[in-house]
């Protein structure tokens, strides 16, 4: 299947807390082939489900060659002192803000075998698992940021011509 359409800031999905998997069909493994071949498209390191309009939990992630999912994902794992890193999301495009994220992390979740998977990593890995652990929260990292920059970048917001 092709790449789905990212959904952007303003849409109410991208806002609510998404619904565990509970069972694994073809609804599910079509939503994982849908987000892995988002995800390959260059420039992108993961893509929620939320983004593509499917209030699940499951994300797709595409870090240093590789692709992979995950479903039910959960943060089980923050470690190291947190640190500002430029971060910008599909679905806020064109901005980039510096958003406080811990340099490890490490999420469990399943395949669409029922196993259990782990994943973990630091830099743009340990990103990438709290920003679409986020997503599936109901979060941006525009939530995320000092009261100052979520400011600016409300204001970019209203003035980009995709809002």
């Amino acid at each position: 299947m092709p790449e789905r359409q990212i959904r952007l800031f303003g849409d109410p999905v991208l806002k609510t807390v998404s619904d565990p998997i509970l069972v694994i069909d073809d609804r599910v493994r079509s939503l994982v082939q849908d987000l892995v071949d988002s995800v390959r498209l260059p420039g992108r390191a993961g893509v929620a489900a939320s983004q593509i309009g499917v209030n699940l939990r499951a994300f797709s992630y595409h870090v240093d060659g590789e692709v992979g999912y995950i479903l039910n994902p959960t943060l089980v794992e923050l470690s190291g002192e947190p640190e500002l890193i430029e971060e910008g999301c599909l679905s806020v495009p064109g901005l980039w803000y510096p958003t406080e994220r811990f340099p490890y992390a490490k999420a469990v979740g399943i395949n669409l075998e029922g196993e259990t998977v782990e994943l973990s990593g630091t830099g743009l890995m340990a990103q990438a698992l709290q920003h679409e652990t986020d997503h599936l929260e109901g979060l941006l990292y525009l939530d995320r940021l000092t009261k100052e920059n979520r400011r600016a970048a409300m204001k970019e917001v209203r003035e980009s011509d995709w809002f």
